[in-house]
Parts: structure tokens; sequence; C-alpha cells
């Protein structure tokens, strides 16, 4: 799958390509739904599918002190977006020039090449916002260019949306997370040194720092991880800031279920499948063991149920 960079002139072989447009953080099944029409739009004129996506978040433009809430980073939206079908993912890097462009200049410098466009109904794009579904398809029709607008998905009566999968996470709600993104909400990231605490009490951990990822409830959960392999391996990991031990510390750290092996410097993903329990302090190194203990018996159950 190729990479672009949007605002440049498309490579002759993805001329005339049907591009997905929006945000697309989380690939939850609203924008799966905008995608898959997309792909089918393409296959069916026999052009090439595209996805384009903005980094940074325009979120981050405008308010750079806002708390992180990333749900994906470009790399699993790329693997995301290839395993839909996609042929390649265009990044519109969201900077000054993007964000003081006109919708018209928008269209016409920033889509060249591009037969038709697929976005959600609720696609705003352009300086202030100044162009919608109905606009994009007016300006679109100057250059040939077909504009398509997929209706928002609903489940359980509500729209399905970034938002809601946040504020699901925050919640410590894995279950409604997933279910509105298809999957777990995961962290990738590098296996980084710590302080070895964790190895002295019997649970060594591969920690992760979470960037610019959303802050999902703290705690601790049942977690699947994806080694650089493709090996997946149960586990248990806290997300937080280390009660127990000072000075805090903000990390995921996954112990991995009957593992032992180095993974310092390789690139892992860690999906939280159940929140167990939130963070807490204990009345010495015995007792947090005696829970961690407790938090491991209860991951496995929960990983070993079958699926419903």
């Amino acid at each position: 799958m190729e990479r672009v960079t949007g605002g440049n002139d498309l490579p002759p072989q993805l001329r005339g390509a049907v591009i997905a447009l929006g945000n697309f953080d989380g690939f939850h099944l609203g924008h799966q739904a905008v995608v898959g029409r997309a792909v089918e739009t393409a296959r069916r004129r026999g052009r090439p599918a595209i996805v384009a996506t903005f980094d940074p978040h325009p979120v981050r433009y405008f308010r750079p002190d806002a708390p992180p809430f990333r749900l994906t980073s470009l790399d699993q939206r790329e693997r995301l977006f290839a395993g839909a079908g996609a042929d390649a993912m265009m990044v519109f890097e969201f900077n000054e020039r993007l964000a003081n462009v006109t919708a018209e200049d928008f269209v016409r410098d920033w889509l060249t090449h591009t037969s038709g466009v697929v976005t959600g109904s609720d696609f705003t794009f352009g300086k202030g916002r100044g162009g919608n579904v109905q606009v994009l398809a007016e300006l679109g029709a100057r250059q040939s260019m077909t504009v398509d607008a997929v209706a928002a998905v609903t489940l359980d009566g509500e729209s399905v949306s970034s938002s809601r999968i946040r504020q699901a996470l925050q919640a410590g709600d894995c279950a409604t997370a997933t279910r509105l993104l298809t999957r777990p909400f995961a962290v990738e990231g590098i296996v980084q040194h710590g302080d070895a605490l964790g190895r002295t009490i019997g649970y060594p951990t591969a920690n992760l720092s979470l960037g610019n990822y959303l802050r999902p409830r703290y705690g601790v959960y049942a977690v699947r991880v994806r080694l650089a392999d493709g090996r997946v391996i149960d586990g248990a990991a806290n997300l937080g800031v280390r009660p127990q031990f000072d000075p805090p510390k903000e990390l995921l750290e996954a112990y991995l279920f009957d593992f032992d092996e180095d993974l310092y410097g390789q690139s892992i993903e860690v999906s939280l499948i159940a929140h167990l329990r939130d963070e807490a302090k204990f009345d010495g190194i015995d007792a947090l063991v005696a829970q961690m203990d407790r938090d491991c018996d209860e991951a496995r159950r929960i990983l070993s149920a079958p699926a419903t």
C-alpha cells in the first residue's frame, strides 16, 4: 500500500482515483462505511481507491493544548485502510497553509486528478469550515469529479462517532468501544526500558509511552499483545501512573502470560479487552503482588471465554 502526501500532484499510477475524504481517526463503523463506498466505486470504475486523512488532527492545530485524544496512529490507520481494500493512503499535513485554504482552492488544488470523492454527510472543509458536502459537489462538478455522501451509521439508536468511543474508553467500557470500532482499542509503540521493578516482583512488563493516544480510564486491563513477528499473546496491563511507586510515571505496562523474551526496542500493539479495576495503592509489595495474582487470574478467565 502506498502512502502519499496530500496537496501534491498524484503519482501517475494513482491518477483518476476515487478518494474517501475525512479524518478517519479510529476507523470505526461509520468510517468503514465511507471507505467501503469509495472502494466499491473505484472497483466499479476500474480506478484506484485512496483514503485521505489529516495529520496532525485539525483539533491539535487549532487547540495545541488539548489533552491527547487520538484513537489511532498513522501506521495503524494505514493497516486498517489496506485491510478495507484501499490502494493508497493520502496524508494531508494540517498546517497553516491548509488551515487557511478556501474550500474552492482546496478542491481545485488539493484534489487534482481525482475522479470521485466519498465522504460523510457531515463533512466540512476549507477556511472557517466554509465548505460542506453541497459545496464539494458544486465545486467537484466543475472538474468532472463526482461526490457521494454517506449517511451516519447508527448503533443502539445513536450515531457512531469517535467522540462516543472516547467517552466509552474514558469510562472503562471496553465492550462498547470494541463494538463501535469493530475491534478493541489498541496502543502501538516501541517497548522502552523501565526501572525493572516488575521483574523484581515476578511480573516483568513491556512498557509503552501513551504519546498522543487518548488516555482511557486508568487501571488494570485484560489485554492481547501483537508482537512485531505477528504473534498474539494474552496478558494483563496497568495503564496509569503506578501509585505504588514514586515518582509517578504514566505508562502502559503489559505483562505477557507464559512469555519470557526480550522485547526492548521492538514495536508492539496492546489491545485493551476489558477493564478489571482502577489503579490503587496497596499496603506494601506483598499486598500488591497478591492483587496482581488475582488480576491475572481474572484476565486469563476473560480472555479464555468463548467469543459471543
